[in-house]
């Protein structure tokens, strides 16, 4: 097969989400230890965007923000990353959401303080937005639908059979967020309408059962999209196309911070997508991006040299599983 997702036009990928800022102690040490705390942002959707654009991939945020020092610092740090946030509104009555991280011994806690954010107002008028004329695909998470449900009306109406472009979901389980309200059955739902779907073994056990174990079971719970992408963490990622499937394994990763691989990964997949690049090979991608967030205590770093993406892109079976990144 030389391509997986032939349908895809030209055209910018379009990110929907919130982008928080984000304060993580420096040096990483539990909140209980630390003295001071570094900022930075997150939010899936832009992450995915920013890895987008790495990839000379024109990407779009739309969001939302609070007219606060945060919010403008969200909005400049997406920007400089070569992303257009000409979608991203600013609402002068609500604040940007904040979360902070608190790394342990058995990973990182993350606290999140959002209720009733910027982006907690944003509906299905968001989808009118200029921003998202012209694009080639959508991408949502299962972020959002969790926020309020005004921004759950937004995905329902991403999702609609008339929709003018494909859609990508990554499911994202957040379970705080889910605390009164039937996580499964919402997710299950809007991921199987969606194109595209990624979703990790471990999330997908979580939401709809332990009896689902292995990628193939996902695949027969969610039979809708056209792609239906199962990651199992450090070990493999597998591509269903239709009812064909590819499995690469994942590479062997110095970890720093686990936090955001699976945006990079998402990112990188999907440009494989939009290049028209063989399945095999938009795996690898997705799982050379995460890579780059692997290493990097924050959610985005640097890809990988451009000769090294290159030779392990085209790289023999034996030479992938053997490779090492540092």
């Amino acid at each position: 097969m030389s391509s997986a997702f032939p349908s895809l036009r030209a055209g910018p990928v379009v990110c929907l989400g919130e982008t928080m800022a984000a304060l993580t102690p420096d040096p990483l040490k539990s909140l209980d230890e630390a003295d001071l705390l570094r900022v930075d942002i997150a939010g899936a959707e832009s992450n995915v965007a920013l890895y987008l654009a790495d990839h000379d991939i024109p990407a779009r945020w739309v969001s939302a923000v609070g007219d606060d020092p945060f919010g403008r610092r969200v909005r400049a740090r997406v920007a400089a990353g070569g992303v257009d946030v000409s979608g991203v509104r600013t609402d002068p009555e609500r604040s940007t959401g904040l979360l902070v991280k608190d790394p342990g011994e058995s990973g990182t806690r993350v606290l999140y303080y959002r209720r009733g954010s910027a982006v907690s107002a944003l509906g299905p008028e968001a989808l009118d937005d200029p921003a998202l004329e012209g694009a080639a695909l959508l991408h949502l998470s299962g972020i959002t639908p969790a926020l309020s449900p005004s921004c759950h009306a937004l995905v329902e109406r991403a999702l609609r059979p008339e929709r003018p472009c494909p859609v990508s979901f990554d499911v994202n389980f957040r379970p705080a967020l889910w605390a009164d309200r039937p996580a499964g059955d919402i997710l299950r739902r809007l991921a199987d309408r969606a194109d595209i779907v990624l979703v990790g073994l471990d999330e997908a056990q979580a939401l709809w059962g332990e009896r689902l174990n292995g990628p193939r079971a996902v695949r027969d719970l969610l039979r809708g999209p056209r792609i239906l992408v199962v990651k199992d963490g450090d070990r493999a990622a597998t591509a269903f196309v239709g009812s064909d499937a590819y499995t690469v394994p994942a590479l062997t990763v110095r970890v720093a911070e686990p936090v955001g691989a699976g945006d990079a990964f998402a990112a990188g997949f999907l440009c494989g997508l939009l290049r028209d690049l063989p399945v095999v090979r938009a795996l690898r991608l997705g799982h050379l991006t995460a890579a780059s967030a692997l290493r990097v205590p924050t959610d985005h770093g640097p890809l990988l040299p451009p000769d090294t993406l290159t030779s392990l892109l085209s790289a023999d079976d034996a030479t992938w599983r053997a490779a090492t990144i540092e």
